[in-house]
């Protein structure tokens, strides 16, 4: 692997952890906890390798209409792995920016997402964008929306000021990302951030996708040549 050519912005799509759970007969609650042992393995070798924006696909705006015992474990382990990993943060100078309608979430889990983005904002080595209650056309509304109520001229919206209303603002666009789960489709993942981002679909449920996938995912990116449309 060339050490000169880690995408400097990774984003992910963790997709598979109740068909995981469901293929060992085992609860989808079980699947989520194994997917979230996962993400901590495969963010420490993203940070590790030199990637220093990670952007990953925690839950949906469309998770929503999943059933409310399932949305219920989710926000308390979403709550329980900020408080386990909130040295993890301090420690490696991460930044935590959570994206999406923090709005709909548990006021709880509010106050503890806006506490630990707090406390990690000057963090300096690498960015964790975690979107939850995210949507992508929701995002780009959202964004609409601020710029009319700034009244800004029409004539005077362009791509660059346009992206200053989204909600990773000032961050680069991913240079790759990678969908698990066997699915070929970003599902609203950052619709507007993507359009020239190289795109790796693995056929490995989440929890079985292991540090050596996400090498063998980066190897194939630095493989690709980007033209950027040129």
């Amino acid at each position: 692997m060339e050490k000169n050519n880690i995408p400097q912005h990774l984003a992910i799509i963790m997709d598979g952890n109740r068909r995981w759970a469901k293929k060992r007969g085992l609860s989808s609650f079980k699947g989520h906890q194994e997917g979230y042992k996962q993400f901590k393995k495969i963010a420490e070798r993203c940070y590790k390798l030199g990637v220093k924006i990670l952007t990953v696909y925690a839950f949906s705006t469309e998770n929503w209409k999943r059933s409310k015992t399932e949305i219920s474990y989710l926000m308390k382990l979403f709550g329980n792995i900020l408080k386990m990993e909130k040295d993890f943060f301090i420690k490696n100078g991460v930044k935590l920016n959570v994206i999406g309608q923090i709005e709909r979430l548990p006021k709880n889990l509010q106050k503890l997402i806006h506490k630990i983005t707090e406390k990690t904002k000057n963090n300096k080595n690498g960015i964790l964008n975690l979107a939850v209650s995210y949507g992508g056309r929701e995002e780009i509304i959202e964004a609409v929306r601020r710029l009319a109520k700034e009244k800004i001229k029409p004539e005077d919206i362009d791509e660059k000021n346009f992206s200053q209303y989204l909600y990773i603002a000032g961050q680069p666009d991913p240079d790759l990302l990678i969908r698990t789960g066997g699915e070929q489709r970003l599902s609203g993942f950052l619709p507007w951030q993507t359009i020239y981002t190289e795109l790796y679909f693995s056929p490995k449920l989440w929890p079985d996708f292991t540090e050596k996938d996400l090498e063998e995912a980066i190897k194939e990116y630095q493989s690709r040549q980007r033209r950027f449309g040129q």
